[in-house]
């Protein structure tokens, strides 16, 4: 896709000043720098503040501990992924994080559940922010200073606007759910080479996410699921990220992705990976009951595997795609 330099600027300004960075601030590079929250968020901002930034090398819990104990940087940016590695560190462990005033979870939505155990952990403020490529990182986030609100992902970042599209793209009432439109100076000149593909992304200036969401009495965003990640069992819509964020509420989950299978009688079904905390102990039968008191019976997997770590791609998000094709191999 062709981001400019017009998107690229705008969008690193708008980040120096919503995480009020200045000359102090010191980021440590956690992200690769081929993903574009580790270019806007770690690179491109803190040099427009006049700030520093280290680059250490490839993610490891204790390492990052040891680099943040060592070289004191104010804030990082990761995904949830990460931030569960962090959460899951002994809690009598020495660490030191007392230089860092912020850190930025993206790329990927987290669990209040897991928001809430890093900040307790660490006695670190995160916030959560929402974003694609597409619209050159980051459209909505939770400030710094200022109201933020657990289980959203922020207001629009300034100049830029979000709106809610129903199935025939009519912009939708505030809690109403639908597809995730965005507009501003962010948004990328369009995919390179692929006119046909643009045309069909921007409409009218607003960018067509692919993400389902909707925005609060506030403005604030909250994320659903991804379009394609919908699974539909016998005619109803499930969205994976309602199971998962059930699933993060028992003590013993640290991560869980939630894909559809097929199925001969309802034609789709949730099928759940769990990966527990250290230590922890739990069943798929407990599992199964647990989830039965919160959700409905349509959206309880028809498994769950136990496992110890999940696929992910080279950013760290979760790679559902590899999931899917284990899961299809199982069933």
């Amino acid at each position: 896709m062709q981001l400019t330099h017009g998107n690229l600027n705008f969008m690193a300004l708008t980040l120096v000043n919503h995480m009020d960075l200045n000359r102090e601030d010191h980021c440590l590079l956690i992200l690769p720098l081929f993903h574009v929250n580790a270019i806007c968020v770690s690179f491109l901002a803190p040099m427009l503040a006049g700030g520093q930034l280290s680059i250490t090398g490839q993610f490891s819990a204790r390492r990052f501990f040891d680099d943040v104990a060592r070289l004191r940087p104010t804030y990082f940016s990761a995904v949830p992924t990460i931030y569960a590695l962090l959460a899951s560190r002994p809690e009598n462990a020495d660490i030191d994080v007392s230089s860092l005033r912020f850190g930025v979870c993206g790329a990927a939505p987290i669990s209040k559940e897991l928001l809430t155990q890093v900040e307790t952990r660490l006695g670190l403020t995160v916030i959560e922010g929402y974003g694609l490529t597409e619209g050159t990182c980051a459209t909505a986030s939770n400030p710094v200073n200022g109201v933020r609100k657990l289980g959203t992902v922020g207001p629009a970042l300034p100049g830029q606007q979000i709106a809610i599209a129903g199935p025939s793209g009519e912009h939708l009432p505030r809690g109403a759910t639908g597809e995730i439109l965005i507009k501003g100076p962010n948004v990328m000149k369009g995919y390179f080479d692929r006119p046909d593909d643009t045309s069909r992304t921007i409409i009218d200036g607003w960018l067509h996410t692919g993400d389902v969401g909707r925005l609060d009495e506030d403005g604030y965003l909250i994320l659903v699921d991804r379009i394609k990640d919908m699974i539909i069992r016998g005619g109803e819509n499930l969205y994976p990220k309602e199971i998962e964020n059930a699933l993060a509420t028992h003590n013993a989950v640290l991560e869980a992705a939630v894909v559809g299978v097929n199925h001969l009688t309802y034609g789709e079904v949730p099928v759940a990976y769990v990966v527990l905390y250290p230590g922890q102990d739990t069943s798929e039968p407990e599992l199964i009951a647990y989830l039965s008191n919160q959700l409905t019976r349509v959206k309880v997997p028809e498994r769950i595997h136990l496992v110890d770590t999940l696929p992910r791609n080279p950013v760290g998000k979760i790679d559902k795609i590899k999931l899917r094709a284990k899961a299809a191999q199982v069933a």
